[in-house]
């Protein structure tokens, strides 16, 4: 007894390949809401770069603003502050990298490798110990003291003394023109 298959389809064939279709279309337009909703914000798209004016800024001074509900230090540095942080050896260093997320990882911690024009430090304001927000313009070494446990940072931003293990975050940022840089 033989049998025999037909090589042609049938309307059965093209009924279940068509609810099929039709099945995968509705799944991934009911799944469609469900994968949208976890993308971010618009407030926090806003807030993940922002705009500062340093025109108001003096020589010596310094302005914090939030950026990613973090403080980020600007400060506008003197010929001084620079020539002091630019004469330290690598090796008075207790962290070697420069952190900074414009540069490679590996780049070394030297003062040209921590800023964008040398007049201006941008750095995240956080304590790399524990958190605390360190104090401007204290401890021996001209740049930041953070109160709770002691660590000192240069005017570079760069960890001198304490049980800081790593130097400031530099954050992605960029001159927009002369008076005016973007974070993030």
């Amino acid at each position: 007894m033989a049998s025999t298959i037909s090589a042609e389809p049938t309307r059965r064939d093209f009924l279940y390949v068509a609810t099929g279709a039709a099945g995968a279309v509705g799944a991934a337009l009911a799944a469609w809401p469900f994968i949208d909703q976890m993308n971010p914000t618009s407030a926090v798209l806003a807030l993940s770069s922002i705009e500062v004016d340093l025109s108001p800024v003096q020589e010596g001074q310094q302005i914090v603003v939030m950026w990613r509900s973090k403080p980020v230090f600007v400060r506008r540095r003197s010929k001084k502050e620079i020539a002091e942080v630019r004469s330290v050896p690598l090796s008075d260093l207790i962290d070697p990298l420069a952190r900074n997320a414009n540069l490679a990882e590996t780049a070394p911690a030297t003062d040209e490798n921590r800023e964008v024009k040398p007049e201006w430090l941008v750095v995240v304001g956080i304590c790399t110990h524990l958190g605390c927000i360190p104090l401007f313009n204290q401890g021996n070494f001209g740049g930041y003291l953070c109160p709770c446990h002691g660590s000192q940072y240069d005017a570079a931003g760069r960890v001198r003394k304490g049980p800081a293990p790593e130097n400031l975050y530099v954050p992605p940022y960029a001159f927009l023109n002369d008076t005016k840089i973007k974070i993030g």
